[in-house]
């Protein structure tokens, strides 16, 4: 586990209303804090919240406790539950040393068919994600987290996936406690696909 690369050092989750990455927002940022950093954690909605645009920014710091939402520009992490919503929230607040991690799996929001347009084909998403940011991992989530019996583990193998980024200071253990102290149902099969996120990156 290292320490913090820049300070703060700011993380995007994004993702459509019912996805649950208000809860992976709260799995990490406790998580971080368990580690002795001071986190602010700040979430914006679409225009409905499930079906929405839903995307949670947290900013981690040594000495402050900064504001919750992250200046345009700033990220240092953009960690997509879909791909769509991904590229938006990396057009806004990446830069050329942003990094992304990715689910592969499209779902239209709210949003989108609000304004009648079509969804873009999926590796046009994927190329404009790579020509964007610096370091880009590309994970079928849901497809992994069926293997292990339900497609709801994709949100734990892309937890696994920003911890073994190594970029967080966060290790799998971590992550684990916050699983038993939030009470989390199937803790051991969640478990499992946090290590198996965590494989996918750090190999």
């Amino acid at each position: 586990m290292k320490g913090l690369t820049r300070d703060p050092f700011n993380l995007i989750i994004a993702g459509v209303g019912g996805q649950g990455n208000l809860r992976m927002a709260e799995i990490i940022g406790q998580a971080v804090m368990k580690s002795g950093y001071l986190v602010s954690i700040g979430d914006t909605l679409g225009g409905a919240q499930r079906g929405g645009s839903v995307a949670s920014q947290i900013r981690i710091s040594s000495q402050i406790r900064y504001g919750p939402y992250i200046p345009e520009g700033q990220a240092d992490i953009i960690l997509g539950m879909e791909p769509i919503e991904t590229l938006r929230m990396l057009t806004k607040y990446g830069s050329p040393a942003t990094a992304v991690i990715t689910s592969t799996r499209p779902i239209s929001s709210v949003d989108l068919f609000g304004k009648r347009a079509i969804y873009p084909a999926l590796e046009v998403i994927l190329n404009s994600i790579r020509e964007l940011a610096g370091k880009v991992w590309i994970i079928d989530a849901v497809r992994e987290a069926m293997a292990l019996g339900k497609p709801v583990y994709a949100n734990m193998i892309l937890i696994g996936a920003v911890v073994g980024t190594g970029l967080l200071p966060l290790h799998v253990e971590s992550i684990e406690e916050q699983l038993q102290l939030l009470s989390v149902a199937d803790a051991k099969i969640n478990l499992a696909a946090v290590k198996r996120g965590f494989a996918m990156v750090a190999e």
